[in-house]
């Protein structure tokens, strides 16, 4: 089986956030691995070592996302792609088109995604990828069995779980319960360095810049509000509740 596995590179979630002049600060910021893609990664390394399958790891992002292809490369991917082109940068819909165009460049069976991003949230890349390649998609699995073609998915269900069943090839976006993500073994770091790791370009995808071109602009960024230190209302119930519905009304005008 040839599996490829997206991948993005995002801040650590526990990275501070701070913005600077309407955009997101990167200095001195540790950038990891998205770790829903992490479970994207370790499923389909377990996937290889249960059926001797071929896994490619490939992302859109600038030249320092090769530490996250590096680090898939020494949990056990077998070769990566980097697609570092700026004219490659775009919203969900044009980083669903440069991955597609990957996709199209490789005989896959299978295509692994989290489930989404922890910096933007969208969930959109896979499934966009999915509808590219006109293939099915399960998204949101917490267990993957594979038979042959067959392939069945149990996904989260807002606290159900739900069975899906499909045939290769698919795309399948990962949840968290899925597996425990392996950390990278020492003997994973040193080879990983000499694993093939291939960039490509706008050309090399055959994709024209116009018809990439993002649909959507983000307009603002802002942080959200300090939350404030709750207020211990006092008096009897009756008071309690007229301070209450002031405060409603004329503090957080939740209320008329």
């Amino acid at each position: 089986m040839n599996i490829l596995v997206l991948i993005k590179q995002t801040f650590d979630t526990e990275e501070r956030i701070s913005i600077v002049d309407g955009q997101v600060k990167e200095d001195g910021v540790r950038f990891v691995i998205n770790p829903y893609d992490e479970y994207a990664i370790e499923e389909a390394i377990r996937i290889k070592e249960a059926s001797d399958a071929q896994v490619t790891v490939a992302t859109v992002g600038p030249e320092r996302a090769e530490e996250a292809l590096r680090t898939a490369l020494a949990m056990g991917a077998d070769e990566a792609i980097l697609a570092a082109d700026e004219a490659l940068f775009g919203d969900e819909f044009t980083v669903a088109q440069a991955l597609a165009a990957i996709a199209k460049k490789g005989q896959y069976d299978l295509i692994l995604a989290g489930n989404q991003a922890v910096d933007d949230g969208s969930s959109q890349v896979a499934v966009r990828v999915a509808e590219l390649l006109d293939w099915a998609h399960i998204s949101t699995v917490t267990k993957l069995e594979i038979n042959g073609d067959e392939v069945v998915g149990h996904r989260d269900a807002e606290g159900d779980e739900e069975v899906v069943a499909g045939r290769l090839p698919l795309v399948v976006t990962a949840q968290q319960g899925l597996n425990d993500p392996r950390y990278p073994s020492l003997i994973g770091i040193r080879r990983a360095g000499k694993k093939p790791l291939t960039s490509v370009s706008l050309s090399d995808l055959g994709l024209a810049e116009d018809d990439i071109a993002p649909k959507t602009k983000i307009v603002q960024r802002f942080l959200p509000q300090v939350k404030e230190a709750g207020k211990i209302l006092t008096g009897d119930l009756s008071e309690q509740v007229q301070e209450l519905v002031r405060c409603l009304r004329t503090v957080d005008k939740v209320i008329e």
